[in-house]
């Protein structure tokens, strides 16, 4: 189905973007990309709304891609969404038995009736022909929108509200289940497992909106999120990108190596410097470029797989953390959603070798992962598309009132349990803070 889009100049980008989200309230179906205005090489919009289906597809991981795939090529339009990581139970012979207290169904995709880019100075309306009537009425109501709720400060002497939150695995357990994963790299059974743990907090009554502004305002990443699909949430301060398409470039951004920031400046370099030359981090991030280019080569052309980056720190406000840029070119006819197919689950976020990984820390985690660790992001009616890395994340069923959020690490041969559980808290600071200090109105 065709668009009308429209084009608007805009003086103050940043207060139309906040404008912009608190429009998006009123939706009950709504994804919001920002990319903060952190500096990428590869972008293609600012921040981007989508909101309300016009058609959608939801499903459990049988048959998934394939229906996926069905989908993408019957809209040839727009599409937004997920991909939970227990879909890699529709690509290997894996099962997914742990708790699941969010209860998000495994696929979630849907064409957007309004979708809305801001790129530099200018919004671009892309509205579905049949409601484009609205368009002009919707541009007035976003100006005029008041948005003194996403701009105030966070409070950091503020009292915590009463939300308690719980670990699914206390710190003794952690360390004797670090201890096990690397039984198992010693034996020789895996090189590296992502091991991850839940917190979590039942009977919770949360404002998502309030959260997110406040996750996103102490991390500002290039690939947060928000997304709602009636009760089900997603608060994402995610730095990581999955994969990317650009016509047939295929572009993946795996993340290994974390260090925290300081505030004096001459030490937070220093820490920086240090993260670059870790021995440790380093082995952790070059085997997962390792794992990602033997996933990118099952749809590259022979010779095409390179890495433009090895092990490059970049720095956000929390943390720094080491990325590498792999690239690929694929064959006109290859489609899209077989790239994402033959990549995931993601590296990063498994270990490897991959499904020996996958099945050990199924057996080890207490909680089915579901979209935590999956991917959310968009195909365009081109076939190109660009996916997230679904981690420092909030989770919400509104519904069951229960809250998530979960934390991982790299296991390796040289990891030691106690720095692996200090690095999981790091990652849960930002998380944890904006659940305990903001307000349920």
């Amino acid at each position: 189905m065709s668009r009308t889009v429209r084009i608007f100049s805009i003086d103050e980008p940043n207060k139309f973007k906040q404008k912009l989200f608190v429009w998006a309230k009123q939706f009950e179906t709504a994804i919001w990309l920002d990319s903060n205005n952190y500096e990428q090489h590869y972008s293609s919009f600012d921040c981007a709304l989508a909101v309300e289906e016009f058609t959608s597809i939801k499903t459990d991981y049988h048959g998934a891609f394939e229906q996926l795939k069905e989908y993408q090529s019957y809209t040839k339009d727009y599409i937004f969404g997920y991909i939970s990581y227990d879909v890699k139970n529709d690509v290997e012979k894996l099962t997914s038995n742990n708790f699941d207290g969010l209860h998000f169904p495994d696929v979630y995709f849907f064409q957007p009736q309004k979708l809305i880019f801001i790129k530099n100075d200018t919004v671009e309306f892309h509205y579905l022909q049949m409601i484009d009537d609205e368009l002009e009425e919707d541009f007035e109501d976003i100006i005029e929108t008041n948005p003194n709720f996403i701009s105030k400060e966070v409070d950091n002497d503020s009292d915590e509200n009463e939300l308690k939150i719980k670990l699914r695995i206390h710190k003794d357990e952690y360390h004797q289940k670090v201890e096990k994963v690397l039984e198992h790299i010693h034996r020789g059974d895996i090189y590296e497992a992502n091991f991850c743990q839940e917190f979590y907090a039942e009977n919770a009554e949360i404002n998502p909106y309030e959260v997110y502004t406040h996750l996103n305002a102490i991390s500002e990443p290039p690939f947060a999120t928000f997304f709602r699909n009636d009760n089900h949430y997603l608060l994402s301060a995610t730095p990581e990108r999955y994969v990317r398409k650009e016509g047939t470039k295929i572009i993946s951004q795996p993340i290994k190596g974390t260090a925290k920031r300081l505030i004096d400046p001459i030490e937070d370099e220093k820490i920086a410097f240090d993260l670059a030359r870790d021995e440790k981090e380093r082995s952790e991030n070059i085997m997962i470029v390792d794992l990602v280019r033997n996933d990118l080569s099952r749809t590259a052309k022979k010779g095409s797989v390179q890495v433009e980056e090895l092990c490059k720190v970049y720095s956000f406000k929390q943390v720094h953390q080491m990325i590498s840029t792999v690239v690929s070119e694929i064959d006109n006819n290859t489609h899209p959603v077989d790239v994402i197919k033959d990549t995931f689950p993601m590296g990063s976020m498994t270990g490897a070798p991959k499904i020996s990984a996958m099945e050990i820390i199924e057996k080890l985690e207490e909680t089915k992962r579901g979209l935590y660790s999956g991917t959310l992001g968009y195909f365009t009616p081109d076939g190109d598309f660009d996916f997230n890395v679904v981690i420092r994340s909030i989770l919400y069923n509104s519904e069951n009132k229960y809250v998530s959020y979960s934390v991982g690490g790299a296991i390796t041969a040289k990891s030691t349990p106690e720095k692996e559980y200090e690095e999981c808290l790091l990652k849960a600071k930002a998380m944890k803070y904006v659940l305990t200090h903001t307000n349920k109105s």
